[in-house]
């Protein structure tokens, strides 16, 4: 409703807001964030928090990195428009942070967990992978 009582759709609602430049935020059980949509490039303390719970260091398969040794990767990078949010982020150590932007690797979440596809030099299949931690399903 808008001041005065006057009922607007959702729709309507959101352009208002993205033409104030006003951002949702997504918020845990406990209020710490968990999304900030395009807000920020910088990883709130909420969800480097649950990176750790999740990935519990560099998730690239084999490394054993503990977290304070990673920083958080945008899986579809922020300048291309990828969020700031759980599901849209991994830990990755500065070693395979490099390996993901120059490498050819590709990382995906599925289930809620990271995967990896090698380049084709690597698995000419690129089945996906992942960390020995996480190992449950195939995507």
């Amino acid at each position: 409703m808008l001041a005065g009582g006057v009922a607007i759709s959702p729709e309507t609602a959101r352009k208002i807001l993205c033409d104030a430049n006003i951002i949702p935020v997504v918020c845990g059980g406990a209020g710490e964030v968990l999304d900030v949509g395009r807000a920020t490039r910088t990883i709130p303390v909420g969800i480097r928090r649950a990176l750790v719970v999740r990935d519990q260091g560099c998730i690239f398969p084999g490394c054993d990195r503990p977290p304070s040794w990673t920083d958080a990767h945008h899986i579809i990078y922020w300048s291309d428009g990828g969020w700031t949010c759980l599901t849209n982020l991994v830990l990755l150590c500065r070693h395979h942070h490099e390996v993901i932007h120059h490498d050819g690797w590709q990382v995906f979440i599925h289930d809620g967990l990271p995967w990896f596809i090698p380049p084709a030099g690597v698995d000419p299949d690129q089945t996906p992978i992942q960390h020995a931690r996480h190992r449950r399903t195939d995507p």
